[in-house]
């Protein structure tokens, strides 16, 4: 199913491509219904965590009635919050709230049906040593049951080589854990999707949709240096059949709902 990144229908947020929006959030559901959009994927920032919708029993119940009314639904939430205070690049105490903040995402994501919880190792969040990444294992460690009785998987995002990525995931189990695929930040590392797909293909279960220049910035979809087409082929060729979220570049015009829509179309024509 074709979604969008939450916000992508919304007014930009102090110029940002992607913060969560507050002012908007609600209008949102009404707005993918009127343009034919039916999955939403939710983004939860470090900032005002606890006063995100997700994260509060008010908003949860909002979110189911908007969900059931505009036959929207919400399968995946992006935690750039992970990106942006990492816990396996802190201690003690800090390391253990942060932690807990995991665990109460967890457990919204739970009530609400969300099953992918995309974790981002890239900027703020990315592993830079053997130790990081022994406390990203070990910390995470912690959620393996209710990971696998809630049928929630954390996916990895990262800008790791294909064949480190491979290694890396080899090390969590398929059952909790796989990984999000995003094409534009392929396309912006100089990765080979033909290597990519091919060393850990099986482990991938959402697809993030931008197009991105090499070793630049997000650009409209097909003016960039990701091969879009030949990737969905690709992945088409191994079996894939789960999300494609448009986390695409932001209208010029402040068009926002237009050009979605109209990479939607582009992305449809692409697949076919």
């Amino acid at each position: 199913m074709i979604g969008f990144m939450q916000g992508r229908l919304s007014p930009l947020i102090n110029g940002k491509i992607q913060s969560f929006p507050w002012k908007f959030w609600k209008d949102e559901f009404p707005i993918a219904n009127k343009n034919h959009f039916r999955l939403i994927e939710w983004t939860l920032d470090k900032s005002k965590l606890y006063k995100n919708p997700l994260m509060t029993k008010v908003g949860q119940k909002e979110i189911k009635f908007l969900s059931s009314k505009h036959n929207v639904s919400v399968q995946s939430l992006t935690g750039d919050c992970f990106m942006q205070e990492p816990f396996y690049k802190t201690s003690g105490l800090k390391r253990k709230v942060l932690l807990k903040d995991l665990s109460n995402i967890i457990e919204s994501c739970d009530l609400l049906g969300i099953k992918y919880i995309v974790f981002p190792l890239v900027d703020n969040g990315k592993i830079e040593n053997k130790e990081q990444e022994r406390v990203l294992k070990d910390g995470l460690g912690q959620f393996d049951s209710i990971l696998y009785t809630s049928g929630i998987k954390i996916i990895f995002e990262s800008d790791f080589s294909p064949k480190r990525l491979n290694r890396f995931i080899s090390g969590f189990s398929p059952d909790n854990y796989g990984i999000n695929y995003d094409i534009g930040n392929s396309a912006a590392n100089g990765f080979d999707m033909e290597d990519e797909i091919d060393a850990y293909g099986e482990r991938i279960l959402n697809v993030h949709v931008k197009d991105r220049l090499l070793h630049g910035a997000t650009v409209p979809l097909g003016s960039g240096n990701a091969d879009i087409p030949n990737v969905l082929k690709k992945l088409k060729a191994i079996g894939y059949n789960g999300n494609c979220i448009l986390q695409t570049a932001r209208a010029d015009d402040g068009n926002h709902i237009g050009i979605l829509c109209q990479y939607r179309n582009q992305l449809i024509e692409w697949m076919h």
